[in-house]
């Protein structure tokens, strides 16, 4: 009899004693990340812990919006994800509410000049993302079957441009379109601005929206679409890509994330910057800036520790060259970027070009409020219904408004 009771005893002594252990420690990561991109990271996650067995490495994704503001929630509570992915204005109201630790202090400098100096957003002296890459950034796209040459100006591009706009049936809509881009969001209306050598703020993240370079910016805004109709009425990002990988279009304004899409579509495309403004020498400058990992202020010990063994891992030369390989960003390491396959890659190299164009994205509070208050007003331009003089006052009123609210 007790022979068979033996078995019995070892199994509840068993289950007694796994009862006591500790599980291993999680290392948390809330991200947002495109589809492709995700799989690269979940990949990358299997790597690690197949030669880190003591490491367990979980991830959710969620939107834009709602990741800022659960992070803020959760971590200003004492919890939240150990690690945080999203685009480096995230700093502003993670680090204005201190639930962000800044990298200077965790990583030492040997480490940290490994990567693409460029490469750092920095608000108030410090670093506040681990950049895994860098740029982020809105290029030129054509269709090399529609476009032979690019001109060398934005004058002779939007010229070309509409010639290019052609209604082939005679129904007045045109089947073919010369540029195609955002119309919506004003992430699209930066370039221009800057082709007239204006700023949406100053050093001291003061809005400068109310400025004879924003009148002719949103004036150039609506010559593309209203005057020349050179994209259809209400054009926003999913539109534009429709119609440019249908071949519908010549030119369009992305960035690097939607280039994977254009070569399943099939699609011979190029990429290049937007050409010099003709009248005043100035290149068109889109915001730049860097994507990568910020650390919850809540970590602390051994639990810090291994989120940032997990971090070296996510952002290492071997993991930034094979997302540089699929998905054409610009790594952030110095190691990533010498790869002979990066190099000789023109699209890479073109989104290089345009980066040195580019004015890197203000990664202070201030900016959230100046999104709002430039988008109404910018659509209002190019659906008529404002002048460009009306839209200026109209951005600067209302973000000096909702930046005094913001701050109470």
């Amino acid at each position: 009899m007790r022979t068979y009771l033996l078995p019995l005893v070892l199994l509840v002594l068993v289950a007694s004693c796994g009862e006591g252990t500790e599980k291993i420690p999680e290392v948390v990561i809330w991200e947002f990340m495109d589809p492709k991109e995700r799989v690269i990271l979940e990949e990358s996650i299997e790597a690690f812990q197949a030669t880190n067995p003591g490491f367990v490495v979980k991830h959710t994704n969620y939107p834009p919006e709602q990741l800022r503001t659960q992070f803020l929630t959760a971590a200003m509570a004492g919890g939240g994800p150990d690690l945080v992915f999203g685009p480096a204005d995230n700093a502003g109201p993670f680090s204005v509410a201190g639930v962000i630790q800044p990298i200077e202090k965790l990583f030492d400098n040997q480490y940290l000049a490994g990567f693409e100096p460029l490469a750092f957003d920095t608000l108030d002296g410090h670093i506040w993302t681990l950049p895994s890459q860098v740029g982020n950034h809105l290029c030129l796209i054509y269709n090399r079957a529609l476009v032979d040459e690019v001109p060398g100006t934005l004058r002779e591009m939007l010229d070309q441009a509409e010639t290019l706009t052609v209604d082939e049936d005679g129904d007045g809509r045109p089947d073919t379109y010369g540029l195609v881009f955002d119309s919506k969001e004003p992430f699209w209306l930066v370039p221009f601005l800057g082709a007239y050598g204006g700023r949406v703020m100053n050093a001291n993240s003061e809005p400068t929206l109310d400025t004879q370079a924003m009148v002719n910016a949103l004036a150039m805004m609506k010559n593309i679409r209203v005057d020349r109709g050179l994209m259809p009425p209400g054009t926003d990002i999913q539109l534009a890509e429709t119609l440019f990988k249908e071949g519908k279009a010549a030119y369009t304004i992305n960035g690097y994330w939607s280039w994977g899409g254009y070569l399943d579509a099939g699609l011979d495309f190029g990429v290049t910057s937007i050409p010099i403004h003709d009248e005043t020498g100035l290149w068109p400058a889109p915001f730049v800036s860097s994507r990568g990992y910020s650390v919850n202020a809540n970590l602390k010990g051994a639990k810090l520790e291994r989120a940032l063994e997990t971090l070296r891992y996510l952002v290492s030369p071997a993991v930034q060259i094979r997302t540089a390989h699929e998905l054409y960003v610009i790594p952030s390491s110095i190691e990533a970027v010498k790869d002979p396959a990066i190099q000789s890659d023109m699209r890479i190299k073109a989104a290089w070009e345009q980066l040195r164009h580019g004015k890197r994205m203000p990664v202070v509070p201030e900016m959230r409020a100046i999104w709002d208050a430039m988008r109404p007003a910018y659509q209002n331009v190019i659906n008529g219904e404002m002048t460009p003089q009306e839209a200026a006052k109209a951005m600067q009123a209302d973000a000096i408004k909702k930046i005094r609210e913001m701050k109470g």
